[in-house]
């Protein structure tokens, strides 16, 4: 039997598979849209790590070198998607941070 969250991680895992396909294709403010929407079903969920990766990848969308900043965020999706707290979303965001400099 499959627990809630797994599914939840699952139908996540997909939505970023699938905008890192459509990325290069989309508008900054279809990835805003997107990236929130993924936002969204973290913050519901309790994947506080997810949740402000996404924020903050939404807000980059919107941004001079949105293309390069959003790749950035999309290879830290997995970990994301498997943090759990305040340590892991403090790690990869600074991870993303240094990233981006």
């Amino acid at each position: 039997m499959t627990r809630p969250l797994d599914q939840v991680r699952k139908q996540l895992g997909d939505r970023i598979a699938d905008l890192n396909k459509r990325a290069a294709r989309l508008s900054p403010l279809d990835i805003h849209e997107q990236m929130d929407a993924i936002r969204e079903v973290a913050a519901v969920n309790g994947l506080a790590a997810l949740e402000s990766l996404a924020h903050r990848s939404s807000q980059l969308a919107l941004l001079p070198g949105h293309r390069i900043a959003l790749q950035c965020c999309l290879e830290h999706m997995d970990e994301a998607l498997d943090g759990n707290g305040t340590t892991d979303t403090n790690a990869i965001l600074a991870a993303l941070a240094i990233r981006l400099h």
